[in-house]
């Protein structure tokens, strides 16, 4: 591995810092204390070339690498993670899967679009009662001719409101079975197809999370993706990508609690002295840094296999797993260093530490990247 960031990713990099702060920065709160999700800054971002990040130039995306896409991501997400997690969703899962697993003639109908922002995208796995257990769905697509109807009911999905266009996956044969679910794309309008509950949730609350329902919503069979039973297995290695992205949003948020920490820490005095002097605190500066570098090295490393096409399916769920509670960890000893200053909206480590949360959950449990990890090393 090349541990040296050419001029382009710097260049990259800075855009995406650049972008943060002129669009997101100023609104963080507002947007935090409505649950507002902003559409137009997506739109914005589009414009920016970081809605199609590894779409190729051909289908209107950037044509760049997970190196790019890590730091994209993690560079929003150290200003605002809910924004981060937006485009780490519409970028990953809706467009990856259509990238990934379309025809050449569906990429060309709807890539152009998601990678430009015009439109956003959603990507509908997990219903009420199924989280980890998403062989069990009960979303039902039913052959009828050259159609399948859909019915049923997903939840938890970023998007579920605002997207143009979601991947949706229904049993198209046996429960349980992992060959008898399939992926199809329905665009918003598509009758029978309409959103549902908006979740009133404890963080990342710009990210917009909602039901999607289906009540005998015919779908043409030209939107189905891939085979016809191929949707879950599709799935697990839309997840393995997916898995990359909630990382980087981890490693943004560690190092937005850090450098805030760390700011806080050398101002702040107590005693006479600045409280960074204090080992208490040096020491706790000192576990979020290395804790920081692990995540990102791991990252770092599942994303140059990604690059490379080779399997990331164990890495990528290290790199969650570590990364994920990392930031947890570290978005809760920021609100120690910062004390009872730290437990007020006046300072941004209050934020961190509700949002980080959801990085343990979200594509996948922190128990789940266990399960996957275990079985892989003993094989």
């Amino acid at each position: 591995m090349n541990f040296n960031s050419s001029e382009e990713h710097i260049l990259i990099a800075n855009s995406a810092k650049e972008f943060a702060e002129q669009y997101i920065r100023p609104h963080i709160m507002e947007w935090d204390e409505s649950q507002y999700f902003p559409a137009d800054v997506l739109h914005k971002a589009g414009e920016m070339g970081f809605m199609g990040i590894f779409i190729p130039e051909e289908y209107g995306g950037s044509g760049l690498g997970y190196h790019e896409y890590i730091s994209i991501i993690e560079e929003i997400s150290k200003v605002d993670p809910s924004i981060g997690l937006s485009i780490a969703a519409h970028n990953s899962l809706c467009t990856g899967h259509i990238h990934y697993f379309g025809n050449n003639e569906q990429k060309k109908k709807w890539l152009p679009k998601l990678a430009s922002g015009k439109w956003i995208g959603a990507w509908g796995l997990t219903e009420h009662n199924t989280g980890s257990d998403a062989g069990g769905m009960n979303t039902t697509a039913t052959k009828d001719g050259d159609f399948f109807v859909l019915n049923g009911s997903k939840n938890f999905i970023t998007h579920g409101i605002s997207g143009d266009v979601a991947v949706v996956i229904a049993r198209t044969g046996e429960k349980g079975n992992s060959h008898g679910m399939s992926a199809f794309v329905i665009e918003k309008g598509t009758p029978g197809f309409s959103s549902g509950k908006k979740e009133d949730k404890l963080g990342m609350r710009a990210s917009e999370t909602a039901e999607l329902v289906f009540d005998n919503c015919r779908i043409h069979k030209d939107n189905l993706l891939g085979e016809e039973g191929d949707g879950f297995i599709q799935s697990l290695k839309i997840l393995d990508g997916g898995r990359i992205s909630i990382g980087a949003l981890s490693l943004g948020i560690s190092k937005g609690a850090y450098e805030a920490s760390l700011k806080y820490a050398k101002e702040r005095v107590q005693f006479g002295k600045p409280i960074s002097s204090f080992q208490a605190v040096s020491f706790k500066l000192s576990d979020m840094a290395t804790e920081i570098e692990a995540s990102e090295l791991l990252l770092h490393k599942a994303a140059f296999l990604k690059n490379r096409g080779d399997k990331v399916t164990t890495l990528g769920a290290m790199a969650k797993l570590y990364a994920s509670e990392a930031c947890v960890k570290i978005a809760n000893e920021a609100v120690q260093i910062h004390g009872g200053y730290g437990y007020t909206k006046e300072f941004p480590v209050e934020k961190f530490y509700r949002d980080s949360k959801l990085c343990t959950i979200g594509e996948g449990t922190t128990e789940i990247q266990k399960v996957v990890i275990s079985r892989n090393i003993l094989k």
